[in-house]
């Protein structure tokens, strides 16, 4: 049977269920800041970027200029909420427990983030020196940009063809299609949204699943497709 050179797993609003607080968060400050916005809309059209460039794309958007001072703030309250709140996504243990070739972690957050979090819901041991953050890659540039699965493939001598991402958002799977990878898009985290599952396909998502008890069998079923194709 053939198998992918690589799995990699995005992490938030894939394997923790973060998405939805930092979200909550990022309305309130940007809405205290003269911006109306609800947690809907952020995970609806914002997530998968850094609180960083959605404010730049709301700042341009509005015209509203915000103060540089709340990229730290929301970092700040974030970190402290996913310290205390963040769980693991229901199955998430077993799915990349069952992945039984390399598998690695790209993300837009902070490699300490990613790291806290991971050991907080006991998946750390599975991607321990194997995490990618595109804010700590060569070129520093984040999802949509190809950049992060580029140099995770790289480094762990992966073709990108060969190569499947697991994805929550339409920023992550533009990046992971540009890099040349097949995604399977993930709708299973508590930010998810009617047409969800349609907005990651039409961004170039082979398939979407709800839930992790699915994951062997698309990948297993993806493969022999592109064997045979």
């Amino acid at each position: 049977m053939p198998q992918p050179d690589l799995v990699i797993f995005d992490c938030d609003g894939v394997l923790v269920d973060s998405e939805i607080i930092a979200a909550r968060i990022d309305a309130e400050l940007l809405t205290s800041a003269g911006y109306e916005i609800s947690a809907e809309e952020i995970s609806e059209v914002y997530a998968g970027l850094t609180f960083k460039d959605i404010m730049m794309r709301v700042e341009e958007k509005s015209r509203i200029p915000f103060q540089a001072s709340l990229i730290d703030k929301e970092e700040q309250l974030v970190d402290r909420r996913l310290r205390s709140d963040v769980r693991a996504i229901d199955g998430a243990h077993e799915a990349v427990a069952a992945v039984a070739v390399p598998r690695c972690v790209c993300s837009n957050s902070r490699s300490e983030r990613i790291e806290f979090m991971l050991e907080k819901v006991q998946l750390l041991p599975f991607f321990a020196g194997r995490i990618f953050s595109s804010l700590e890659t060569p070129t520093g540039k984040t999802k949509p940009a190809p950049d992060v699965f580029r140099f995770a493939a790289e480094k762990l001598q992966a073709d990108p063809a060969n190569t499947f991402v697991i994805e929550d958002s339409v920023h992550g799977v533009t990046g992971a299609k540009t890099a040349g990878m097949r995604v399977i898009g993930f709708t299973g985290a508590a930010h998810s949204y009617p047409g969800h599952a349609d907005a990651l396909t039409e961004a170039g998502a082979e398939t979407v699943i709800r839930r992790w008890a699915e994951l062997k069998s698309v990948i297993a079923a993806l493969s022999e497709w592109s064997a045979d194709a």
